[in-house]
C-alpha cells in the first residue's frame, strides 16, 4: 500500500511538472523577457543608454540564460566600466551549446573590451580565438591589422593584410606598399638611410601610384645632398596627390634654388595648375615667383582669376595688396585692408 502511494505521488509531482514547464505561464514569462530585450534594443538604438542598461538586467533577472542580454550588457558598459564588461562576457565563454555566432559574437566584445583597456595583447588573443572558429572572419582580421598599426608593428600588420586579400580576392598593393613606407620611416628616424631608401623604393616597385614613398624617398635624397632626385620624387609626389602636395612645395623651391636652378619654379608650378586649376596653394605661390620676376601684371591677372566671392583664404588679396603698393592711392590701398577685414570677421 506504501508503495502504491509513493508511485502515485511520484507521478503526480511528474505530472505538475511538466505541467508547469509547459504552462502558459512560462511561456509568458519569456515573451515578457523577449519584449524587455526588443525595448531594449530600440532604447540603444535611440541612444538611451541608462534605459537600455534597465531593461537588459530585468530580462538578466527574469531569464538568466538569456546570453544576447548579458552580451549587450556588457557592451554598453564597457566605457564607464570596462573591467565589469570583462566579467561578464567572460562569464559568457563556459557556457554550453552557443551556436557559432553567438561564440563569435563574444570573442569580438571580449576583444573590444580589452582594447579599451588597452591590453592589446589580450585583444589580439580574442581576435585570433575569433579566426579559430571562422579563418575568413573579416572583422577579425581587420581588428588585427589595426591594432598592428597602432603598435606599428609593420611586419604583422603586412601578414595580416596579405591574409584578407586572400581571402577577398581583392588586392590592394597600396596597402603592402604603406606598410614599407612606415618601415622606412622607422629606418630614416633612426639614421639608417640605406635601409629607408630600399623600402621606398620596394613601395614604389609594388605600388606606382602610391604618392608617399615618393615623398620620403625625396627626404632621403635631400639628406644624402642628392638634390636632383630629391627634387624630381617630391615633384612626383606633388602630382599624384594634389590635396597634400603642398608640403613640399618649400622643399622644391629651396632645393632648386640651391641647384641653381630657381627658374624651373615656375615651371612646376605651371604644371601643377595645369592638372588642378583650383590648387590656390600653386597660385599663391606661382604669383610671388611671377612678382619676384618684375612680372606683377601676369601675377595680379592670375590672382585676380583665382579670386572668388566663396574663397575665404585671404592670402590671394594680401598679395594683391603687395602688387597695388607702388601702383594704387592711399584710398584704394585702405579700400583693399577694409575688404581683408571684413573676410577676416
Amino acid at each position: 500500500m506504501n508503495i502504491y502511494y509513493l508511485s502515485l505521488s511520484l507521478a503526480l509531482i511528474l505530472c505538475i511538472t511538466i505541467f508547469i514547464y509547459f504552462s502558459p505561464f512560462k511561456s509568458q514569462k519569456k515573451l515578457h523577457s523577449d519584449t524587455l530585450f526588443t525595448d531594449a534594443l530600440n532604447a540603444m538604438v535611440r541612444g538611451d543608454k541608462g534605459k537600455a542598461i534597465q531593461l537588459l538586467r530585468q530580462v538578466v533577472k527574469q531569464d538568466s540564460n538569456h546570453v544576447q542580454a548579458y552580451l549587450q550588457l556588457g557592451n554598453i558598459i564597457r566605457d564607464d566600466n570596462p573591467e565589469q564588461a570583462i566579467k561578464i562576457h567572460q562569464s559568457l565563454t563556459v557556457r554550453p551549446n552557443l551556436s557559432t555566432e553567438l561564440r563569435l559574437d563574444i570573442h569580438k566584445a571580449l576583444a573590444n573590451d580589452y582594447n579599451s583597456i588597452l591590453e592589446i595583447d589580450k585583444a589580439k588573443e580574442e581576435a585570433k580565438q575569433i579566426l579559430l572558429i571562422e579563418k575568413r572572419n573579416l572583422w577579425a582580421l581587420k581588428f588585427l591589422i589595426v591594432l598592428s598599426e597602432e603598435n606599428q608593428d609593420w611586419d604583422q600588420a603586412a601578414s595580416w593584410t596579405k591574409q584578407m586579400h586572400r581571402i577577398t580576392g581583392k588586392k590592394n598593393s597600396d596597402d603592402v606598399a604603406r606598410f614599407d613606407v612606415y618601415r622606412g620611416l622607422d629606418c630614416l628616424k633612426n639614421g639608417q638611410l640605406d635601409e629607408a631608401k630600399s623600402f621606398f623604393n620596394r613601395a614604389i616597385k609594388s605600388a606606382p601610384d602610391f604618392s608617399l614613398s615618393y615623398c620620403y624617398l625625396g627626404d632621403v635624397y635631400e639628406q644624402t645632398r642628392e638634390l636632383v632626385k630629391a627634387v624630381e620624387n617630391w615633384e612626383i609626389f606633388a602630382s599624384k596627390d594634389l590635396e597634400n602636395g603642398n608640403r613640399v612645395y618649400g622643399k622644391i623651391e629651396s632645393s632648386l634654388f640651391d641647384l641653381g636652378r630657381y627658374s624651373e619654379v615656375e615651371n612646376f608650378y605651371r604644371r601643377i595648375i595645369e592638372i588642378n586649376s583650383s590648387n590656390f596653394e600653386a597660385v599663391i605661390r606661382l604669383a610671388n615667383v611671377l612678382e619676384e620676376k618684375g612680372e606683377s601684371s601676369s601675377a595680379m591677372s592670375l590672382i585676380e582669376n583665382a579670386i572668388s566671392s566663396d574663397n575665404k583664404d585671404v592670402r590671394a588679396e594680401l598679395i594683391r595688396l603687395k602688387l597695388c603698393l607702388s601702383t594704387s592711392t592711399p584710398m584704394e590701398l585702405g579700400h583693399q585692408i577694409d575688404g581683408i577685414i571684413e573676410k577676416l570677421s
